[in-house]
């Protein structure tokens, strides 16, 4: 490495002469519940074998709300690191990646590192959020970080940044229209593609239980069957959209006793949920219990 790197605060650090503030770490309640394969397909990935080895930057990809962010969140608190989320747009920018330059107090410059940077130096885990929605300009920008070379260029700030040893990097991936295709040295560079699927039902009933512990059973049972039946059919709804459908029943339900109104039956309120939040068409896969 041969840039100058020095500590001067727990959120503040200085490289070849270049003060960087640091980014916050994301701290969440959640975790990762069942398929303890995708947790090692993750681990395995970020493994590194040698003083020689790299770890490699995978991919998850899979329709939005199937877990692809809590599964990198989770895999990288089980292993002890700071997190940091970086949510891609259409519109981020190669600095928005790197540093990117503020006005700060007497019209003096600062310059702010990103989730991706502040990762880098402080050896932490970064959830790049929904990379394919990044254009090939911004991928750019990281492509030195991606191989061997671990490094990123500030062109902003004039310096360049190599990644702490411990330093991991994720990209999640939906698989939906509104997305770039991402140019092929970048996709070469981001392996293994990691696959999240629908869960089975249990996996689902376990992960809602887990969401929702004040959730009668009763409607967790019929919730996991509606998203069962739209998995069947290839809808795009998923267990995200399940746990909002059971929230809002239960929330119409207890307004209206709040409210001395006639409470709707737990079948009717998630009917109406559903209505509300996925829309009429969605309600062919609701079945009556009886």
């Amino acid at each position: 490495m041969s840039e100058t790197t020095t500590p001067i605060g727990p959120r503040s650090t200085v490289i070849d002469g270049v003060t960087l503030q640091l980014a916050h770490p994301v701290e969440l309640p959640i975790e990762w519940v069942g398929r303890i394969e995708l947790r090692l397909q993750l681990r395995a990935a970020w493994l590194v074998l040698s003083d020689e080895d790299t770890p490699l930057t995978p991919r998850l990809t899979g329709k939005p709300g199937v877990g692809k962010t809590t599964l990198a969140y989770a895999v990288a608190h089980e292993l002890g690191r700071e997190v940091y989320l970086m949510q891609a747009t259409m519109d981020t920018r190669p600095e928005d990646l790197i540093v990117t330059p503020v006005i700060a107090d007497e019209n003096k410059l600062r310059y702010v590192a990103s989730p991706v940077v502040t990762a880098m130096i402080r050896g932490g885990v970064c959830v790049l959020d929904e990379g394919n929605r990044m254009s090939e300009k911004s991928w750019a920008s990281l492509a030195p970080l991606l191989d061997q070379r671990r490094y990123v260029e500030s062109l902003v700030a004039g310096i360049r940044i190599y990644a702490h040893r411990d330093f991991r990097l994720v990209a999640t991936m939906n698989e939906d229209a509104s997305t770039f295709d991402l140019p092929e040295y970048i996709h070469s560079r981001l392996q293994p593609q990691i696959l999240i699927d629908f869960p089975e039902a249990e996996e689902e009933q376990l992960i809602m239980q887990r969401v929702l512990p004040f959730a009668p059973e009763q409607v967790v049972a019929y919730v996991v069957a509606f998203l069962q039946r739209a998995h069947a059919a290839d809808e795009r709804y998923t267990v995200r959209d399940g746990i909002n459908v059971a929230r809002y029943a239960l929330k119409t339900r207890a307004m209206a006793e709040e409210s001395r109104r006639a409470v709707p039956s737990l079948d009717d309120a998630v009917a109406d949920s559903i209505t509300m939040i996925l829309g009429a068409e969605a309600l062919r896969y609701l079945r009556v219990q009886d």
